[in-house]
């Protein structure tokens, strides 16, 4: 027993060297904060690409009982900083690629987020069964459902404020510990992805001014509540995911494989963002024309933006349909060669023995 206990430590101890490990916790942070900007790739899909994940996972559940080794902060620390760096950097150029240029964007999207297939299909072992089956179904309907209420205008940053705000980090958190679940969608669906970009952009270019003032409202009703939300949502979700992983494992990962394949119910990419009318009603307030003939929320006086804008179907071109399909299947490749560039194959299979219970009956 004293012999099985040393040597579960010692596997736990084998890390490369501290420079290496941080060096790799750099590259799967700025990769996972990419992925949180980006609808369709999930973040633990970008930490398994980059050699991390199975070790980022055992850090966080060293931490939340209070076990502080070397290693394992400056993991966490690596990956947290370098991808709070690419996010803060990258808002507002993705948020604008997304608003501007939505069917590109969301044809790439879809081949993004069925690049994940194999990588969640591969975690569960290549064997499918009844109970896979049935939680990958139960998953997919899910998502299903959410992406529906989506389409039809569901969720509202500006109605439920900072409530909406902190869950909305809770549902990005679960993408940097759920390979194949993209956070990004689950923004997108919940209708906070675009506010919570422009909140982060206006974030930063306030405190780049040095005009603390215009940093106020972005900080405490986006940036501060979406924070403690994925703070919590890490802690919340990897230690449920690590017991249901252990309980049972092939149902957990049944239902992350249709919440993938459901994901892309919701990303249609022939949609396109049109001005509303005045008198309409736009996130809770009234959409009203100024002096100058733009139009502005009512009783706020806030301009609207484009990426205000609410969505509709249009009719693709030959040409679109062509591109888009194109585009679908740069993103799987992507995906993949991301995937096959940190050795997925055998960071899943390591991913999944740490989660198998020991001969002991924990996990290692």
């Amino acid at each position: 027993m004293q012999e099985s206990e040393s040597s579960r430590t010692r596997q736990t101890d084998d890390a490369p060297p501290l420079p290496l490990l941080a060096v790799r916790g750099a590259i799967g942070g700025v990769l996972m904060g990419l992925a949180n900007l980006v609808p369709g790739i999930s973040g633990g899909t970008m930490l398994l690409a980059a050699g991390v994940y199975p070790r980022f996972i055992n850090a966080i559940g060293e931490v939340t009982v209070l076990k502080f080794r070397k290693s394992s902060l400056l993991l966490l620390g690596s990956v947290i900083l370098s991808a709070l760096v690419a996010i803060v950097l990258l808002a507002g150029p993705v948020k604008d690629l997304v608003v501007h240029h939505r069917w590109v964007m969301y044809s790439l999207f879809i081949g993004l987020t069925l690049g994940g297939v194999p990588v969640v299909w591969r975690l569960i072992g290549g064997r499918g069964g009844a109970g896979v089956w049935v939680s990958a179904v139960s998953g997919f309907i899910a998502m299903g459902v959410l992406a529906y209420f989506q389409m039809r205008g569901g969720g509202g940053a500006e109605r439920a404020g900072l409530v909406m705000m902190f869950f909305a980090g809770i549902a990005g958190a679960s993408a940097m510990i759920l390979p194949g679940v993209s956070g990004g969608y689950l923004l997108l669906v919940l209708g906070v992805y675009v506010p919570i970009l422009s909140g982060v952009s206006m974030a930063k270019d306030a405190a780049k001014a040095g005009d603390f003032e215009a940093l106020m409202d972005p900080a405490m009703h986006v940036v501060l509540p979406v924070g403690i939300g994925v703070v919590v949502g890490v802690v919340a979700v990897s230690n449920i995911l690590r017991l249901l992983l252990k309980r049972c494992e092939k149902q957990t990962l049944g239902v992350l494989l249709g919440l993938l394949l459901g994901a892309v119910v919701g990303l249609w990419p022939f949609q396109q963002g049109v001005a509303p009318e005045p008198g309409s009603n736009l996130k809770g307030q009234t959409v009203v024309m100024d002096t100058h003939g733009g139009l502005m929320f009512d009783p706020s006086g806030k301009p609207v933006e484009p990426d205000d804008y609410p969505t509709e179907v249009f009719s693709p071109t030959a040409v679109q349909v062509a591109s888009a399909s194109g585009l679908v299947i740069v993103g799987f490749m992507i995906t993949l060669l991301v995937d096959m560039i940190g050795g997925g194959k055998a960071s899943a299979s390591e991913s999944r023995d740490e989660k198998t219970p020991g001969q002991n009956g924990r996990a290692i």
